[in-house]
């Protein structure tokens, strides 16, 4: 296994080496081959290792690389860990950036800057491998900090559109605010623990619950909750959690293929992932998991009710991410960090399927992305409609207990919400209802996309985009009722990761259940499993494990009736709730909020340091004033330099006078 993991993690790097150096003198074949071939090795490799701890075969170890820092009481290597919680993650890591490599040769085919764009790609699977297979806090961060990286390069890898750079900009700060938390979490974990090793962390964090405390304000916090706190503060940047999540629909200005890519398995996904690594850390603060709960929990409804009323393909797509990664996180702060695993898992195949087909779809339409301009395109482009439908009935968790059968998302998202209702404390109720009402809402947006964009009649005859890119008019199109365009089927080389994503949505719950949930060997040393909780989850009564799916069917029903039965029925809606639509709509104003909390006084302080400090103190007194003093001389000197011999007589003279009369007094 040592040189598989060498293998899964440097093989990127390398493709994303050559292909970026190489650029266009590679050309575009060479360059997508290397780095799409660099991804399916990894992948090839990455499924073995899974099985084999499915299997037990495998066991876990660490797979060093070299020394890399010693400095007094910190020592630590460059070091690859592998065990049950990195071997789920290289498998999700690596499959969909293997098929989003792939799909983006259709989908990047007419791009000048192929070779770049791929080797970004490359280069950001390298690094979140690097943060998947951290054996400490520092390589962690390393990895925490190049995805970071590669996800400002891919956000706005159009950088010539002012809202790409926009949006890759917000996204690069937004993120550094949760990076200085999990920086200071990172020091204050070295300070409390002299170690930034995560097995010897882990194995002293049950110690140190309640045995220490940090005074500020004359109040006592416990240390390992502070901790705790300021490391999901990161995650809570990465993860677009509540308050740090207005990167996450600006990041959609970003070509599909990284839409898929940083939104369904990856970037997104660190910070669950780093949460359930630190588990037992984190089971020795319950302060600080009570505030994971909560936060997760005000994500999923919060994320699910602007999802509800946008008209962008992705960004309905990208705030149900944001949604689901609330499910994920309440379940990791009630302690079932195994289903907020799971849910990871099942969510990287059905919502890769869903960005993927999206981008199937914008691609069908000639690039245009607003659901309104969309309407019957099951009729023709039929393989991309049965791909969206399965990621669809994945997303809402169609499935029936009594057969044990069910879509990826049946599987993964039910079991969060009956484990929360299972640990039974208040917050954990909180996120009970939350994540129900969410699986309501969740229903009605999937369905409505769905709706719009393959049922009722063709409305893209309204889409000037659309009707500019053919050259037709409405009357040159005469009886035509498409306006003279029709949308076509994507290549296969898009097509073919719609598929295999297909079957990841369909099966991935119903395969993988028992081990996720159920099986405390599977996790053992990996995360912290509370067998107890999990039992527990599967005796809650049957009005909690049909709950999901009532509000599911009641979602579905609600979408039909307003989208397909009654179509009028929405702008009445919009009209009759007004302001309450337009706080949704423009998603709760958080944007407004920071532009006038941070933005405004941020540029007011940054105008009168600039006024007053730069030009006002330090170049009026500093090289303006030497250059005012000089120009002032030289004006004096021009005067004296008459051209008369006379006055130059008079001057020495006078010079002459002062040198005599300072040599006698």
């Amino acid at each position: 296994m040592s040189t598989s993991i060498l293998i899964i993690v440097f093989a990127p790097l390398l493709a994303a080496i050559i292909a970026g150096l190489g650029n266009r003198k590679l050309g575009n074949t060479v360059a997508k081959s290397i780095t799409t071939g660099g991804l399916f090795l990894a992948c090839a490799l990455s499924w073995p290792i899974f099985i084999g701890f499915l299997t037990g075969s495998e066991t876990a170890t660490v797979v060093p690389v070299m020394k890399w820092v010693e400095s007094g009481a910190m020592s630590f290597d460059w070091a690859l860990r592998v065990d049950t919680l990195t071997a789920v993650m290289l498998v999700v890591i690596t499959t969909v950036s293997a098929l989003v490599h792939l799909y983006s040769w259709g989908y990047m085919e007419e791009d000048p800057d192929q070779p770049r764009f791929f080797a970004y790609l490359s280069l950001f699977t390298f690094a979140m491998l690097m943060l998947v297979t951290a054996d400490n806090l520092v390589q962690m961060f390393f990895g925490w900090e190049g995805v970071g990286l590669a996800s400002y390069l891919l956000i706005g890898f159009w950088f010539k559109k002012p809202s790409a750079n926009a949006a890759a900009i917000k996204a690069f700060v937004v993120n550094r605010v949760g990076d200085l938390g999990f920086m200071l979490g990172i020091f204050g974990t070295f300070l409390v623990f002299q170690t930034t090793s995560i097995p010897e962390i882990l194995e002293m964090a049950p110690a140190m619950q309640g045995a220490s405390t940090i005074g500020f304000l004359g109040m006592q916090f416990d240390t390992l909750t502070i901790l705790c706190i300021l490391l999901f503060v990161g995650a809570m940047g990465k993860s677009a959690q509540l308050g740090l999540h207005t990167w996450l629909p600006d990041a959609m200005e970003g070509p599909t293929p990284v839409s898929a890519l940083i939104h369904a398995a990856t970037m997104v996904t660190a910070g669950v992932f780093m949460v359930c690594r630190l588990s037992p850390m984190f089971e020795a603060a319950p302060a600080a998991l009570m505030f994971v709960t909560f936060i997760g929990a005000a994500t999923c409804i919060f994320a699910a009710t602007v999802g509800m009323t946008q008209w962008d393909i992705k960004r309905v797509i990208a705030y149900s991410t944001c949604s689901q990664l609330g499910y994920m996180f309440f379940a990791a702060g009630v302690g079932a960090y195994g289903p907020a695993m799971f849910h990871l898992f099942t969510h990287a195949f059905f919502k890769a399927l869903l960005f993927l087909g999206a981008g199937a779809v914008i691609h069908a339409m000639h690039h245009e992305q607003d659901m309104r301009y969309y309407g019957g395109l099951r009729k023709h482009i039929p393989l991309t409609f049965w791909a969206m439908m399965m990621g669809t009935l994945a997303i809402t968790g169609v499935g029936i207990y009594d057969l044990h059968a069910g879509f990826a998302g049946f599987w993964s998202k039910d079991a969060i919400i009956e484990v929360a209702y299972a640990k039974g404390t208040g917050m954990a109720m909180f996120a009970f209802a939350m994540g129900v009402f969410a699986a309501l809402l969740t229903s009605f947006y999937s369905w409505r996309l769905m709706f719009l964009t393959f049922w009722g009649k063709p409305r893209w005859i309204e889409s000037e985009h659309i009707q500019h890119s053919v050259h037709k008019t409405p009357e040159e199109a005469g009886d035509d009722t498409t306006g003279g365009y029709h949308p076509h089927e994507s290549p296969w080389v898009m097509l073919v990761p719609l598929g295999v994503l297909s079957i990841g949505a369909v099966f991935a719950g119903q395969v993988f259940a028992p081990y996720f949930l159920d099986s405390a060997d599977f996790w053992a040393g990996s995360i912290a499993y509370n067998e107890h909780l999990m039992h527990a989850m599967h005796e809650v009564p049957h009005l909690v494990k049909y709950a999901a799916f009532i509000v599911m069917v009641l979602g579905f029903v609600g979408a039909w009736y307003a989208y397909i039965r009654k179509p009028s029925l929405p702008a009445e809606t919009v009209k009759q709730l007004g302001p309450i639509h337009s706080f949704v709509y423009n998603k709760w104003y958080f944007d407004e909020l920071y532009h006038y909390l941070f933005v405004v006084p941020a540029f007011w302080l940054g105008k009168v340091f600039w006024r007053k400090g730069d030009e006002g103190t330090i170049n009026r007194f500093g090289p303006d004033g030497a250059a005012w003093v000089v120009m002032q001389g030289s004006a004096f000197a021009k005067k004296v330099q008459s051209g008369y011999l006379t006055s130059y007589a008079l001057i020495m003279l006078i010079g002459l006078v002062a040198a005599v009369t300072w040599v006698l007094f």
